[in-house]
């Protein structure tokens, strides 16, 4: 799973499961563009990347901007020469039953999460295209799947996050660009650590493997995705989970 080489684009970089799939792709050989909101924190993970001799940049950026997505993707191959990898990491959430739920915070879902990733996608693809190689690895959610009670918002855009996926390797196949999506369950990140007891330990009554997953464990998932190992492998959705979908 060899990454040697490649020149990759994180989006939501900046910590938590983004933050691991940069560094896990530096420590496999890719230089890395750590884009995020938080630019000091996304030049932390950039400055970690490069403690690992490899090169290393970091971008502030709103991925609802169609031309600030734009703007960064020729930033990034004016410093590299290329960019062959992209992962979708960008996301949020506004929580709420679907009859309290503000349009503001649904709009804000789907832009982040969705909207987000069309803009990164597009703004990239050229760059693959003319390269005839890509690797596109959107960071979906099993509740994109079995949807999840107060996530109408978020489920439906990690839904969405996976018809894109599905469609966008239907169309850029013939150019040995792949697009996959890996769908988390529960992660140990900042959003479960404020999770109540009760709720974690209901999670955990339903885990076989009675412990969440780690940023890791996600990462390890978008490292096979972002090489030259899955390169028969597009439309996917590779579940991070050991609990049952349904």
């Amino acid at each position: 799973m060899n990454v040697t080489g490649r020149i990759a684009l994180v989006t939501g970089g900046a910590q938590g499961i983004g933050r691991s799939i940069a560094e896990k792709l530096g420590s496999y050989g890719a230089d890395v563009a750590v884009a995020d909101v938080n630019l000091e924190k996304a030049t932390e993970v950039a400055n970690s990347i490069k403690a690992m001799g490899r090169r290393a940049m970091a971008l502030k950026l709103d991925v609802t901007n169609l031309k600030e997505c734009e703007e960064a993707a020729e930033k990034i191959f004016k410093e590299f020469e290329a960019i062959h990898i992209l992962v979708n990491n960008a996301g949020i959430t506004r929580d709420g039953l679907v009859l309290r739920m503000t349009e503001e915070d649904w709009d804000l879902v789907m832009n982040v999460n969705l909207k987000g990733a069309f803009n990164c996608t597009k703004a990239v693809l050229k760059y693959m295209t003319k390269a005839r190689w890509g690797r596109i690895v959107n960071i979906a959610s099993v509740v994109g799947v079995v949807g999840n009670a107060g996530q109408a918002n978020y489920s439906a855009s990690k839904a969405g996050l996976i018809g894109l996926t599905k469609t966008i390797a239907r169309e850029f196949a013939s150019r040995n660009i792949t697009c996959n999506a890996v769908a988390p369950g529960f992660i140990e990140t900042a959003m479960t650590d404020a999770l109540t007891e009760n709720v974690k330990k209901d999670l955990m009554d339903r885990i076989p493997l009675g412990r969440l997953g780690g940023p890791a464990d996600v990462a390890n998932g978008v490292l096979f995705l972002s090489s030259n190992a899955s390169g028969y492998i597009t439309g996917h959705v590779l579940n991070i989970t050991s609990m049952a979908m349904q």
